[in-house]
């Protein structure tokens, strides 16, 4: 492919003398250079088509929130306007306010993670926090160091701010962090760094594993030696199987992790309610940047949350949920080995939501996904969890949220056609199956968690 001509703006092309319009976005060349590159993909469009109720959708990241109490919820909904109304619909501090703070330090201590409340900074949800740490340290083409695969909001976060990320491979006990140590070492030889490692160690979304303790203590080390900052995203370590709780990287160097919680998992996404704890220093940038962002954070779902962990048993709710997940996932796992062809590999998850698909050489589940829906079942292609376009033989299956009843039938019907695809990819190529190279469908945005 020939080099772009600078002297074209970006979404034209130029013909012999003629200068061709190859977009149809009239304001093209007004957008920020990190803005431009953005697009919506066609398995976005998808997912549209997927949240159809005939369709067994394992794509949504998304609570079991009919597991909730709802009478108990609308009392501390009520609760909050009929107490406090005229506090909770007014602005706010732009750091959230205290008695929330107060109380979130509770819960990451129930998992064993040490903090203060002055630590803290309320977002909206873990995805405002991850943006505002993306926006905090990362200039256009700095890198970052993330597992390969990872959350998607992750990877939209550090790369619209114009970030390399950079992955690094895992296996059943996590990120592999000897080959982290190693792609430290190589990006010292170049004369470089990485601004963060990112992480997600407890029932990593999207392949359901752990970071194994002695992996934890390593990369803590490293953190050290090389002069690193961490990045630990938690969404799930309150959700698992067995009711463990493993030891956070925070609690191991406090100074060089930025922690990030939400309770959109552990109560309800709908509150969007998260935090960040960080050394001062970060936490009073982060508190800049998001009151230039959104002022505060809503006085309204900061109330609620505070009367839900203050008036209601909210670790016995989160007992319910894992309950909930333990099952489904015990009927998914079952579902997965009695309808998989051969071939077809997973994980296997001990805690919140997700199982990862490894499917033979010569299937791509992005383009498979156009076919899985019209046998009305929906997952969410690999493509989606890597920077670097990898993933085209895997997929992220979400047990969470589809009722019990209708999670073995959304299993039959991936495997049914699994089995037809491996078939024809026999037929056609025998056993020199391709391995599809890597490229970028683009966002698999509005997929929850």
């Amino acid at each position: 492919m020939l080099p772009a001509d600078p002297a074209v703006p970006d979404g034209w092309s130029t013909t012999g003398e003629m200068r061709v319009r190859l977009d149809t976005d009239p304001y093209l060349e007004r957008y920020a250079a990190r803005v431009r590159g953005m697009s919506a993909s066609e398995i976005r469009a998808l997912f549209a088509v997927a949240s159809r109720p005939e369709v067994v959708s394992f794509a949504g990241g998304m609570p079991a929130t009919s597991a909730l109490d709802m009478e108990a919820v609308e009392s501390v909904v009520a609760r909050v306007i009929r107490d406090h109304g005229a506090t909770a619909l007014q602005y706010g501090g732009g750091q959230g306010r205290p008695e929330l703070r107060a109380l979130l330090t509770e819960v990451m201590h129930h998992e064993g993670v040490p903090c203060h409340a002055d630590d803290l900074v309320i977002t909206v949800g873990g995805q405002q926090a991850l943006d505002l740490i993306a926006r905090c340290f990362l200039d256009p083409g700095d890198i970052v160091l993330a597992e390969g695969p990872t959350y998607v909001g992750g990877i939209g976060a550090m790369t619209s701010n114009q970030a390399e990320v950079r992955h690094v491979p895992m296996d059943d006990d996590g990120m592999q962090v000897e080959l982290l140590e190693e792609m430290l070492e190589q990006l010292a030889r170049e004369g470089r760094r990485a601004k963060y490692v990112y992480t997600i160690p407890n029932h990593q979304n999207p392949a359901g594993v752990s970071m194994s303790v002695p992996r934890r203590h390593r990369l803590a080390e490293l953190a050290e030696l090389h002069d690193l900052m961490i990045v630990e995203d938690n969404p799930y370590g309150l959700l698992d199987f067995t009711g463990v709780t493993y030891p956070s990287i925070r609690q191991l160097v406090p100074k060089r992790v930025i922690y990030v919680g939400t309770v959109s998992k552990t109560f309800a996404p709908g509150v969007r309610t998260g935090w960040v704890a960080a050394p001062r220093p970060i936490r009073d940038k982060l508190i800049l940047l998001r009151e230039a962002a959104d002022l505060c954070p809503s006085n309204l779902t900061q109330m609620i949350v505070e009367s839900w962990l203050t008036t209601q048993p909210w670790r016995e709710q989160i007992k319910r949920f894992t309950e909930v997940y333990r099952e489904k996932a015990e009927i998914m796992l079952g579902s997965l080995a009695s309808e998989m062809p051969d071939g077809v590999h997973w994980t296997v998850p001990g805690g919140a939501f997700y199982i990862w698909l490894t499917v033979p050489r010569g299937i791509d589940t992005s383009d498979l996904l156009a076919k899985a829906i019209a046998q009305r079942v929906a997952y969410v292609p690999g493509r989606g969890f890597y920077a670097d376009g990898s993933g085209g033989d895997q997929a992220r299956l979400c047990f969470s949220y589809p009722e019990v009843a209708r999670i073995h039938e959304g299993v039959a019907r991936l495997g049914e056609l699994l089995h037809a695809e491996l078939d024809l990819v026999r037929a056609v190529y025998g056993d020199d199956a391709p391995q599809f190279r890597p490229r970028h469908d683009g966002p698999a945005g509005g997929l929850g968690g």
